[in-house]
């Protein structure tokens, strides 16, 4: 059997390109006792996969030049060595940009796919997803009132961030590139307000939807769309970073927010978010959302590319905004 896989062949200098990947098929091995073989069927596509092609350590070591690209995926167990995990089930991790993943189990998820596609356990049931929950309801900590505002909201991290929101009774705004992405916020996310920030003035726009300013910001984007909140924080703000989408093409020059003195006129707090940091009670939100899902108080966009030779074009997507929804590649069906 043969396994076709996107190794990384160098590191980015500014913006991805399709050189920076090979594509190589090899004969699979046999697995040994105590692995499994899993046969890939979706790839989930993240802007964290930009940081981790960078050299060194940040919380998670970078991909080794001449490595599989590393990125959370999800199939079914075809072969298995390992009594915890039977053939025919289906597991989620970080199984890389290939076809067909030997493991041990270590660091794997079982998935029950009955009432819900695949493809959701790498977006709203998978890492964006509790990045959205735990960001939130850990570091934003929201209290019914609140008036939540969210960068890059169109994106399954800060669609979810807003639809969470809402459950807990905030007020939601969003900032998205189209009038398009705008129009999901509002009428199928239930924000209250979603700002085009490409035709509109977020500072203008904020000041009328939040007078009093905003009581979380959840940051998926970074430099200027960053410094824009936090002139517009009210007392107490937390300031949830999330991400930098805006600067990954060049964090050797990161755009350093110059506003930084408004957490402290606001008696704010900044809190960077890690999602790892919560994987022990991934489990129980996973059940939550699950609910939200079911309940029909949470939506779900996404947004599916096929074949694993379009890989470079379709993570390229996320950092020009061409995407609309959770970004998966589909490998398998």
């Amino acid at each position: 059997m043969k396994n076709t896989k996107v190794i990384l062949a160098n590191r980015p200098k500014g913006e991805i390109e399709d050189t920076n990947f090979d594509i190589k098929t090899e004969e699979l091995k046999e697995i040994k006792e105590g692995e499994i073989l899993i046969e890939i069927h979706d790839i989930s596509l993240d802007p964290a996969i930009r940081g981790w092609m960078n050299e060194g350590t940040t919380y998670i070591k970078g991909i080794e030049i001449g490595a599989v690209v590393r990125t959370f995926s999800a199939g079914k167990i075809i072969q298995s060595k390992n009594p915890k995990f039977k053939e025919g089930d289906y597991v989620s991790g970080l199984l890389g940009a290939q076809n067909y993943c030997i493991s041990n189990g270590e660091g794997l998820s079982h998935i029950n796919i009955s009432g819900s596609k695949l493809s959701h356990h790498l977006g709203i049931l998978g890492m964006p997803g509790m990045t959205a929950y735990f960001g939130l309801l850990k570091s934003g900590e929201p209290v019914s009132g609140d008036v939540v505002y969210i960068s890059g909201a169109a994106g399954i991290v800060g669609s979810t961030v807003g639809q969470i929101a809402k459950i807990k009774g905030c007020t939601v705004i969003g900032s998205a590139g189209s009038d398009a992405k705008c129009k999901f916020l509002l009428e199928e996310c239930g924000f209250d307000y979603a700002i085009n920030y490409k035709t509109e003035d977020i500072d203008q726009q904020l000041k009328k939807y939040a007078p009093n300013g905003v009581h979380i910001y959840y940051d998926n984007v970074g430099g200027p769309t960053l410094d824009i909140a936090l002139l517009n924080l009210a007392r107490g703000a937390r300031v949830v970073i999330c991400g930098a989408i805006s600067q990954y093409n060049d964090m050797a020059n990161i755009y350093g927010p110059k506003n930084y003195m408004k957490i402290v006129t606001a008696r704010g707090k900044m809190n960077g978010i890690i999602v790892f940091d919560y994987v022990e009670q991934w489990p129980s939100a996973v059940k939550e959302i699950a609910e939200w899902i079911n309940d029909g108080q949470i939506k779900v966009k996404e947004h599916t590319v096929l074949g694993l030779e379009n890989f470079s074009k379709t993570l390229q997507m996320l950092y020009t905004g061409e995407n609309f929804g959770k970004l998966i590649l589909n490998i398998h069906s």
